[in-house]
């Protein structure tokens, strides 16, 4: 599997985003080994050193543990961990963004209630 690489993000970043994206989709579920960084490398045909500090970001935020000898694994709380790190960054960055887009655009509350139609979410 080759990976599409962003442009705007380092690789080694997009590397642990995907990663958490798959603990927060359940593709990798609490206390399942993550794959070695040898055979990750390998996958997303990077540096083995690219994926290292991947997991060492993660491991840092607490998402993931090494167990020596055996390798990473999901951390029992990693999802939430990474559910309040999204949230706060989403508040942060993404939800000012979409207001100033918002204001450019001038969408009314109409706009907005079919966005969040679109988004199942009631009222």
């Amino acid at each position: 599997m080759t990976a599409d690489f962003k442009m705007n993000k380092s690789i080694f970043q997009q590397i642990a985003d995907n990663i958490c994206n798959q603990i927060l989709e359940e593709t990798l579920k609490s206390g399942e080994r993550v794959p070695s960084i040898r055979d990750l490398a390998s996958d997303f045909e990077v540096n083995s050193n690219t994926v290292l500090r991947s997991y060492t970001i993660l491991s840092d935020a607490g998402v993931i543990e090494n167990k020596r000898g055996i390798g990473f694994f999901v951390t029992v709380d990693a999802g939430q961990k990474i559910r309040e790190r999204k949230r706060t960054e989403f508040f942060k960055t993404d939800l000012p963004e979409f207001i100033d887009k918002v204001k450019l655009l001038k969408l009314n509350k109409n706009d907005l209630k079919e966005l969040l139609d679109i988004l199942n979410v009631k009222n």
